[in-house]
């Protein structure tokens, strides 16, 4: 096996050896492994990159909805469903690079949970061409981001009931059977290794003390020069606080019990209030934070070490250290009552109205008509909620 360690005294730039010209770089992340500041510099710096041979071909930053229609997975909550017609315009946009060396991000890849499906992925992108790319960071660290970006698409479970389902709770599957698909990352990498092979494996081990380590990483596959990639300023993607957080849990908890349309929530909870809310509201130095208890942390630490150890086994090239992968934060002393501020509350009440005034959105059956006297309140609220609906779609 090839393991490049990088140390602080040597540029990854010379450390790293570039990809063959031509080859089509296939970064699958997971989540939660520094995938959204990747792609904002890599779309950032598309024009600049094909100076140098290298191509971004698709036309956003990141390309989620082709990722998802490849992996045959349905979309977030309340969005529209990702289509053939997604995932064939990426691979023209691929095809159209010729034999230019091109790159391609999307953490959706790796909800890719079977051989048939990652064969098919690979040999559309290129086939020998393609070489996968897997970014991972220490399985602790990611629990708390993965549990705040579910709960973003309307889980109702609390952190540490979730973290008891996940980590104590055979088959480990509910609520979020996506989870350890993503997660087991010895598992994920194997996967994509049966597909190409562990000579076109990369597996960049992310060190949260160097962030920006990662684009250099990047940089040095892709033959570019040091300091082209820049990270993109993104407030968007910022985690929620332990507040923010509950108040949406709660929000998700009403919203599932009245049985809204879930369109209603992609619009006006998700990419309305939350994305308002964590546009223009920044964490606040003394805001509780989502802490993991020590047993959880004592137990993501124990996969990870034994997934480095399968990983480095599979004879793929590791650059980082693998040991970061069993590393854990230090134990936080439990998180006081989560109180929200305000003014947060009334920026994520005011994105969900502006999302409301915004562009209409679709849905298919309204409510079923009836008298006032003859509705319960839980189905009245209902009936709101669909009749919002048409009235956006009139506007």
């Amino acid at each position: 096996m090839e393991t490049d360690c990088t140390r602080d005294d040597a540029p990854v730039n010379e450390a790293i050896a570039p990809l063959p010209a031509g080859t089509r770089l296939l970064h699958i992340g997971p989540h939660k492994t520094g995938t959204t500041a990747v792609q904002g510099a890599l779309f950032a710096a598309k024009d600049a990159m094909r100076a140098h041979g290298v191509e971004f071909p698709a036309h956003t930053r990141h390309p989620m909805e082709a990722a998802l229609a490849a992996c045959a997975r349905p979309a977030m909550m309340g969005d529209p469903a990702p289509t053939d017609r997604h995932w064939t315009r990426l691979l023209d946009q691929v095809r159209a690079t010729g034999g230019r060396t091109s790159v391609v991000s999307s953490e959706f890849f790796a909800d890719a949970d079977d051989d048939a499906t990652i064969a098919r992925i690979v040999e559309q992108l290129g086939g020998e061409r393609v070489h996968v790319l897997v970014t991972l960071r220490p399985l602790a660290r990611i629990m708390p981001s993965q549990w705040q970006q579910y709960v973003q698409n309307g889980l109702r479970m609390g952190y540490e009931d979730w973290l008891e389902h996940m980590l104590r709770k055979p088959p480990y599957r509910k609520p979020n059977p996506s989870f350890w698909r993503r997660h087991r990352h010895d598992r994920l990498v194997r996967r994509w290794v049966r597909a190409v092979g562990p000579g076109r494996v990369t597996v960049v081990v992310v060190d949260d003390r160097d962030r920006d380590a990662l684009m250099r990483v990047f940089e040095a596959l892709l033959g570019l020069p040091r300091d082209l990639l820049r990270a993109v300023p993104d407030t968007a993607n910022r985690s929620l606080t332990l507040a923010e957080a509950e108040m949406l849990r709660a929000l998700n908890k009403e919203f599932r019990e009245h049985e809204l349309p879930e369109e209603l929530y992609s619009r006006l909870v998700r990419n309305g209030a939350v994305m308002h809310l964590k546009n223009t509201c920044a964490p606040a130095p003394g805001d509780a934070r989502i802490t993991t208890p020590a047993w959880a942390a004592e137990a993501a630490a124990a996969i990870g070490a034994e997934a480095a150890a399968r990983i480095t086994a599979l004879g793929v090239r590791v650059i980082g250290d693998p040991a970061l992968l069993s590393g854990a934060p230090e134990p936080s002393p439990p998180a006081a009552e989560p109180a929200l501020a305000p003014e947060a509350a009334a920026r994520a009440l005011y994105g969900a109205l502006a999302a409301a005034a915004s562009a209409p959105v679709r849905h298919s059956a309204p409510a079923k008509a009836r008298t006032v006297h003859q509705t319960s309140s839980k189905d009245l609220v209902k009936v709101l909620g669909h009749r919002c609906l048409r009235r956006l779609r009139r506007r």
